[in-house]
Parts: C-alpha cells; structure tokens; sequence
C-alpha cells in the first residue's frame, strides 16, 4: 500500500491510457494518424498539423536522456532525498519529452545523450514511468529545439500598427511593504502596506483609484493576499475595470494590462500589486496551520511534480545542465551571476542578505538541486510591491514627474510547458 500523503496525478477519461499503461509493463502516448507525431500531454487536436484524428498506441519505452538535476534538498512525502530528476524524449519522437526520476543509476554514471529505458513505479492506480540506463554507452546528439534559442529572433512579430498603447500611460507612483523573512503577519497587510504608500506616492487618494490589476490573484499557497477582490474589500476600491491571473506576461502582466486598460479609456488611475508569502507560509505549514500536500493534482503540474520535481529550480536545474552541454557553461559562470546580484544587493538598504559574496563562497555553498547552490536560488520571503499606473494627461499634473514606458512585447513564441519547450534557456 502506499503512503496516503504520496502526492498522485488526477486520473482522467482523457489520461487514463498514460497513467495505467504500465501494468502492462508498456508506454503509451497519443499519435496523430495523419502525420505520426506523438502528442504529450493529451490533447483534443494533434499540436503538430492540428488533425483530429488521434489514437493511442505503444512505444518501445526507450529514450534519450537530455536533461537531468540530483536534487538533495526538497522532498516529497514517499520521495526522500537525494533523488535525479530529468527530462527524457522518446525514441519515437523526440520532440515528446518526459518527465521523470531516473532510478537504477548514480548520478556520477549519467550523461547528457545517454540511452534510457522505462521501468515503471506502481502506486495505487498509477504506474509512473521512470527510467534507467540500458547498456548501450553511444551518445547521441541532443534532438532540436521547436524554436532554437538563436533563431528567436526572426519570429518576432513587428508592431501591428503605428499606434502604441504604451505610449498612453505612465508610471506615477511606486510603494512596498517591509521585505523581510518569517515577518508572521497577514500578507494582506502588507499588500495594504504597498498600495498606500504607492497612493501617497503618486499624490492620489484612495477614491482616485479606479483600476484594480495582480499577478498571480486569487488562493495561490504562498503567492498572493487573494488577489482583487481581498484588496477591494480591505480598502473598500470600486474599480470601473480589474484584472488577476497567474496566466499573462509574467508578473509584469498586471502592468501590461493596466496599461492596456488605461490605453482604452477603462481606467485613469490602476492600481498595481504583487505581494508573496512564502516564507511565513512555509513555517504555517510546519505547524499544521495549513495543507502541506498530498493529494491528487491536476494540471499544468500533473505530469511533473507527482515525480519530485517540487521546484523551480528542479526544472531549471535540467536546463542548466543542457546548456552546459550545448553552450559550454560553467558552475563558475553562474557564480558571476550570483557574486554580481549580491553585489548589487548590498546597494540596496531593502535587500534581505547585503553581505557581498565571493567565488570562494558561491563555490562552497550548500547544494540544493545540480548545478545549483544555495547562493544560485532565489530567498522565499515576505513582501508587496505596488505601482500605480495613470493615463499620460493625469499624470502631468501629478507629484513627481512621470515615468514613461518606450516598449512593451507580450508575444509567446515557444511553448509554455515547463518540459515540452525549449528547454536551453
């Protein structure tokens, strides 16, 4: 039996195939029956000629490993450190990846191209496909990119008009709450914090505000105060327009849709905010104030984190370590990226760590997941940043001189899966 707290993926009509496939000790995965092409995650519509014509079927189960993390840090309830994680692309069609824990193997014995097979991992009505080298030793060339990295570039798309929406709008007052770890206090408060001071910024009053606009908004654990409608409520704002979702241009798309809304005549003045938790959210957790996990989950992260992957830094540990393969970076070139940050920090009387940091240091640091240290992650902690965005004719008359935006781009090029993108950068 396993561990009631194992954290398990959703089984579905439409992904049952994939998940149960191994107790018949096979791999199994979506195939386009125009163009042949294997589709992964499940889809409605082949993502390669966009036919509906799909089926199921059988694979060899091998593949080639192109990106791998030995995670020594975090851990899951039934997956205890260290473990690897990795991305693997079937022998069929590499452009599927997958995934996965590579058992069977010491890290020290693994290399990038390196042949695999799928062994599977049985646990309640899951069969998780894991892999494990097979004995052939060949190295093979790394499958191409969708979109490589250096051809990005020729895909982005000219402005559609003369006009600029960005041109309309400006930024007329910053605010932040304290920065600080394990501060213990309700992170609406220190969204509160932010969007006054930003107000008293800008010269406004609170009834001035007629836009309301957050990154990620709503119950994300650790990742916001809930969004729009706790910020309204707290300060009793009725904005004409509002905006929240984890699903735009990054945590700046709160700002690119302010700015939008401002463009178009919805709202003169928006309201800007992000506001992070982590901190005292994980020390809640410790005490069983909140869910620590387990359970069924269901997507974007139903075919990632069941396997341990818990983490940024997972994910991006495995595309580090492709671009050591493909571009011949170092460890020690990610240390001048953490040396300079911190050096930069200690400009900054608001950073959390100030103290500057050597090679020595960075080098020596604590191992979190491969190639990544303590010193290459970023500190959970607990803050709200606000930024209020105003039409350009307001802002004139404002109390500090505006600031203006020169450019905005919001087009997606590749992929946005974590592991069916590119995956060099």
């Amino acid at each position: 039996m396993s561990d009631p707290q194992r954290v398990l993926p959703q089984v579905t009509v439409e992904n049952e195939f994939y998940w149960q496939a191994g107790a018949e000790g096979v791999l199994r995965f979506q195939q386009c029956n125009d163009c042949k092409g294997l589709i992964h995650p499940p889809q409605p519509i082949c993502n390669h000629c966009r036919s509906r014509e799909l089926s199921i079927v059988d694979v060899s189960g091998v593949g080639r490993l192109i990106g791998f993390t030995h995670n020594v840090r975090f851990g899951l309830p039934g997956i205890v450190p260290p473990y690897t994680i990795a991305h693997v692309a079937i022998a069929e069609d590499d452009r599927v990846r997958v995934t996965t824990r590579i058992v069977d193997a010491e890290v020290e014995d693994l290399a990038i191209g390196q042949e695999m097979r799928v062994v599977f991992e049985h646990v309640e009505d899951i069969w998780f496909p894991l892999f494990t080298p097979t004995d052939n030793t060949e190295l093979t060339d790394l499958p191409l990119d969708e979109v490589e990295p250096e051809k990005m570039h020729t895909l982005v798309r000219p402005p559609l008009t003369a006009s600029r929406f960005e041109q309309d709008s400006a930024v007329t007052g910053i605010g932040m709450s304290r920065i600080g770890r394990r501060q213990m206090v309700n992170p609406l408060s220190l969204t509160v914090d932010a969007a006054l001071a930003a107000i008293h910024d800008a010269g406004l009053t609170v009834d001035d505000i007629d836009g309301l606009s957050t990154y990620p908004g709503g119950g994300m654990a650790g990742m916001g105060e809930g969004g729009v409608t706790a910020l309204e409520a707290a300060l009793r704002i009725r904005p004409s327009w509002y905006n929240g979702g984890a699903e735009t241009f990054g945590p700046s798309g709160s700002i690119i849709a302010a700015m939008m809304a401002v463009s178009t005549g919805l709202a003169r003045h928006v309201l800007c905010f992000r506001t992070v938790w982590q901190s005292t959210y994980e020390v809640e957790v410790a005490n069983g104030r909140f869910g620590g996990g387990g359970g069924r989950i269901g997507s974007p992260m139903d075919y990632i984190l069941p396997f341990g992957a818990t983490s940024a830094a997972h994910t991006l540990g495995m595309m580090a370590q492709r671009h050591m393969h493909k571009y011949g970076t170092t460890k020690e070139t990610l240390g001048t990226i953490a040396i300079n940050q911190r050096r930069n920090a200690s400009l900054n009387p608001t950073a959390i760590y100030r103290d500057v940091i050597t090679m020595d240091d960075y080098m020596n640091a604590r191992p979190i997941t491969k190639p990544f240290g303590l010193l290459d992650c970023d500190v959970p902690c607990d803050a709200s940043v606000a930024i209020i965005i105003s039409a350009v004719d307001a802002a004139r008359d404002l109390k500090h001189k505006p600031i203006r935006f020169e450019a905005v781009g919001t087009q997606l090029i590749e992929r946005k899966e974590w592991d069916q993108s590119t995956l060099t950068h």
